[in-house]
């Protein structure tokens, strides 16, 4: 037999990889050429004495937007903005790496949406609660906090949101992490399964597959998931319900995947820090609000928004902490607070509210 069509083979793709090898010389090249002006960036800001806080989320943004409208493929735009949210990341770690709060321990979904919007240079830095995630920053210890702030499955984080109220860190940013709960464990047999570990919100975002799949297994409610997926790895008889990380990061098979109820299961996490973000030409602005306890109130407190054409995208109620059912209102509207109209709605808010907190402007969550 011939040894010409091997021959022809090889040769072809011999030179394809001639290409792919040049390709990546240059990537390297730019790659560093990119470091080096980011580190000019901070050097101007520093001559200038401008130096203040070296990430800027509407940047970030702004770019991120111009490449996926600029990529003609075949990479896919979450490959794309995955790419360059650790190049930047990088080319940020090369002037200070930069400190992440986040609900730990490792391996937790918190984790991942840190992660998501850092990169990988970024320093992380897991807490015990979210207490301490904020905490963490106000005291300086950290730079930016993640936290979340609710799900498309459970509704609002509760404490997140409490802590809003109290904190005076800014939102500068928005994660939203796809969820997929797997279940964790080294039995290969669900019959042998008798505990199943996992965050309240977790084993509530999987209630109905655990009511057909595992009846009997008793439900354990944990700080984390990481931490379920740690006595899984340390118990017989025992599953985790948990992420990819968690899997990952504590070697548990995954005896089966994509076990959440609600195909579209969604967590919208919050970045903190002490400052807000610039105009990036697609941003929300966050509010908290009360009225007097009046009929009609909450419809005047919301018509400064209309009369503005702003538009509203989220609204939630919480208990005021200093009286009995009295409310705080928990708003996003659409646009910066330096635009004009959302400008003008906000000073004709702050004459008619009975309270009124600008938590922050900032990019919308660049897929």
């Amino acid at each position: 037999m011939s040894d010409q069509p091997q021959n022809d083979l090889q040769k072809a793709l011999a030179g394809v990889r001639a290409d792919i090898d040049r390709i990546d010389g240059d990537l390297l090249k730019l790659l560093n050429d990119r470091a080096r002006c980011a580190q000019r960036v901070g050097e101007i800001k520093a001559e200038f004495g401008e130096a203040g806080f070296i990430y800027r989320p509407e940047r970030e943004a702004q770019v991120l937007r111009r490449l996926q409208e600029a990529n003609a493929g075949p990479l896919l735009n979450e490959n794309i903005t995955f790419f360059f949210r650790e190049v930047m990341s990088a080319c940020l770690s090369l002037e200070q790496p930069l400190g992440i709060a986040f609900l730990g321990p490792l391996g937790t979904f918190s984790e991942s949406a840190a992660t998501k919007h850092f990169g990988h240079a970024g320093r992380l830095l897991p807490q015990s609660s979210i207490d301490d995630v904020f905490r963490e920053v106000e005291s300086g210890h950290a730079h930016y906090a993640v936290v979340p702030v609710e799900n498309s499955t459970e509704g609002a984080v509760g404490r997140t949101m409490d802590l809003l109220l109290q904190s005076s860190l800014k939102i500068c940013g928005e994660v939203v992490l796809r969820i997929h709960q797997n279940l964790l464990t080294r039995e290969t047999d669900l019959g042998k399964i008798t505990k199943v570990y996992s965050h309240a919100q977790s084993l509530a975002q999987c209630h109905e597959w655990l009511n057909r799949m595992l009846p009997h297994a008793q439900r354990i409610s944990v700080g984390s998931n990481a931490q379920a997926a740690q006595k899984a790895a340390e118990e017989s008889g025992v599953a985790a319900i948990a992420g990819e990380a968690a899997a990952e990061r504590y070697d548990l098979p995954k005896l089966v995947e994509n076990i959440e109820d609600e195909p579209n299961n969604t967590t919208r996490f919050l970045v903190l820090g002490k400052h807000d973000a610039g105009p990036s030409g697609r941003d929300k602005t966050s509010l908290i609000m009360s009225a007097p306890n009046r009929t009609g109130a909450l419809h005047e407190l919301l018509l400064p928004l209309s009369s503005a054409g702003v538009s509203m995208c989220r609204l939630e109620s919480r208990p005021a902490r200093n009286a009995l059912w009295e409310y705080v209102f928990y708003v996003d509207i659409e646009g910066h607070r330096d635009e004009p109209a959302v400008k003008a709605a906000l000073e004709k808010l702050a004459g008619s509210a009975a309270y009124l907190k600008t938590l922050g402007s900032y990019p919308v969550a660049v897929y």
